[in-house]
């Protein structure tokens, strides 16, 4: 995930406490959480870490990775196979996601490139349905200049075309804030696609609308393993329901 969206991220409980702007806020960040979560520990890369030491982050407790492999439909993750590979060599359950870029081509679009680039899904009891990663905009406007309904028809757009593709449906990583914002806090999605949430504090607080809870937690952007520090909400034989889809 981008270093501006960590800065928001860490903003969004500062903004509870205060009467600020939004850039204020993203400049009087909360502090992450000072201890992980209760949950299974796990990670999250990019071409940021470069060539990830993944023996020693199973050695320090990981024991799943999200690794990114594309965004919009004009890149690719340079480090992927070093990174979607070597954490499963070392026993991790991995998955791949796709960093969105809604203002350029459709949803189904990028479905089909993250598939075409490392996106897929396998019943191997290792592989996790691949991410959407929906969020804050690095690069211009909040919601990428869309309406509530189109964004929220572009996710629909993106989420079907994987599941055309797949058989799965994405993991949906965002925050509570940005899907308020720019999605009207829909509830669409909530029975489908797990939600992977992004809060930089000692609790997870309000989910978007129709999660009860979370999958996955992205508790903090730095901490004893490499990348952003996250927890699945639940135990190993539980995650592995998930990448098999049910049994294997």
């Amino acid at each position: 995930m981008h270093s501006s969206i960590r800065s928001a991220l860490r903003a969004a409980g500062a903004a509870l406490l205060a009467t600020v702007t939004v850039a204020a806020a993203v400049l009087s960040a909360a502090a992450p959480a000072s201890a992980a979560p209760a949950g299974l520990p796990g990670m999250d890369v990019s071409s940021y870490q470069g060539n990830v030491n993944w023996s020693g982050a199973w050695a320090n407790g990981a024991r799943f990775a999200y690794v990114k492999a594309t965004e919009g439909t004009y890149y690719t993750n340079p480090y992927f196979a070093q990174q979607y590979n070597g954490s499963y060599n070392v026993g991790m359950i991995r998955g791949s996601y796709h960093f969105a870029r809604p203002d350029t081509t459709s949803g189904a679009v990028q479905a089909n490139y993250f598939v075409d680039h490392g996106g897929g899904w396998s019943k191997d009891g290792r592989t996790l349905p691949g991410a959407l990663d929906i969020e804050y905009n690095p690069y211009g406007a909040t919601c990428y200049g869309l309406s509530q309904a189109s964004m929220r028809s572009w996710i629909a757009s993106f989420v079907n075309q994987y599941y055309a593709r797949t058989g799965r449906w994405a993991t949906i990583y965002t925050t509570t804030d940005w899907w308020s914002t720019c999605t009207g806090n829909t509830s669409q999605f909530a029975a489908n696609n797990p939600l992977w949430i992004a809060r930089y504090s000692s609790s997870v607080g309000a989910l978007p609308a129709g999660w009860g809870t979370y999958s996955f937690w992205q508790w903090s952007s730095s901490g004893v393993f490499p990348g952003d520090q996250n927890v699945w909400n639940g135990s190993l034989d539980r995650l592995r329901v998930l990448a098999c889809n049910g049994p294997c």
